[in-house]
């Protein structure tokens, strides 16, 4: 794909989210995908696989913990840069957490493209809001080592 065309797709994937469109967003990934998930927390590491990306990290992770209705992803977004076959992207977005926490958070997300799809996806974001609006830590207790840390090789 064209760098123009990878930037298409990324826009399709805000414009998904935005919508709550999941259905969308995972006919987007590969079948291989990749998320590296910045930080310590519950939703932090390495994920493996389309499903265990799309139903297991944004289906069970973070969208159980959030009011569906009410929650969208990127109210602002906007590409940064692209080149070859990575996209950068920015959004702003959250909700109600079912337990009344308001999770309004900033995004900086690095996209690879394979096969018109995603295949990799770098996500930073502010861990001490995941920990206390979604799993309320309010990091009083010691976190622990997530099984298979995002690194830099």
């Amino acid at each position: 794909m064209s760098v123009e065309e990878n930037k298409e797709l990324i826009k399709k994937w805000y414009i998904a989210l935005e919508q709550g469109d999941f259905d969308t967003i995972y006919d987007m990934h590969h079948e291989d995908v990749v998320y590296n998930m910045l930080g310590n927390t519950p939703v932090s590491g390495r994920i493996y696989g389309k499903d265990a990306c799309c139903n297991g990290m944004i289906g069970q992770k973070l969208l159980e913990k959030l009011e569906s209705n009410e929650v969208k992803f990127s109210k602002k977004w906007k590409i940064i840069a692209a080149e070859n076959d990575r996209v950068v992207g920015m959004m702003q977005g959250g909700g109600p957490t079912k337990k009344g926490e308001d999770y309004e958070q900033t995004y900086c997300e690095i996209f690879k493209i394979k096969d018109s799809k995603i295949i990799e996806l770098h996500a930073f974001f502010d861990t001490v809001l995941v920990e206390k609006c979604l799993f309320d830590n309010d990091l009083v207790s010691p976190e622990t080592e997530v099984d298979d840390p995002f690194r830099i090789n």
